[in-house]
């Protein structure tokens, strides 16, 4: 199996916060309306891990997803070129990470809470995903075998 790849999803808490996905399960992720996330979306595959970050409200990387599904045409922008992926929860940080702990991390420097902050779905090395997971004093639980 390919080594997973990283991601950053914004959404606000008031929206859909991360609780939220823990109780539905799963979720599409949909209405996002940037070309540069857009093709982040699309490069997504099942299996890659997202960091959860809760946007404007908290301002804080609190939880680890996972894409469920293939990238597929965005429901609700039907005949338009937007895409969305499924995804659903793997686990909550322990502790958040919150953005002005990112930005006093010189090893996050090059995060993209900082250097894309206005992007909804950023691409994230595995290097600073782990320092986030380490910040959250959160391990990820071990993959189930079948």
């Amino acid at each position: 199996m390919a080594k997973p790849q990283y991601w950053l999803i914004k959404s606000e808490p008031s929206v859909y916060a991360y609780a939220q996905l823990e109780k539905d399960g799963r979720t599409e992720w949909t209405g996002v309306r940037s070309f540069e996330a857009r093709n982040n979306l699309r490069a997504m595959k099942p299996g890659d891990l997202c960091l959860y970050y809760h946007s404007n409200e908290g301002k804080a990387v609190v939880a680890v997803a996972r894409v469920l599904t293939a990238p597929t045409e965005d429901p609700t922008a039907p005949g338009e070129d937007w895409a969305a992926v499924e995804v659903g929860p793997v686990v909550a940080l322990k502790e958040p990470v919150t953005l002005a702990t990112v930005k006093a991390s010189r090893d996050l420097k090059e995060f993209p809470l900082i250097t894309r902050s206005r992007l909804s779905v950023a691409s994230v090395t595995p290097e600073h995903f782990k320092r986030i997971l380490e910040l959250g004093q959160t391990k990820l639980p071990r993959a189930r075998s079948s």
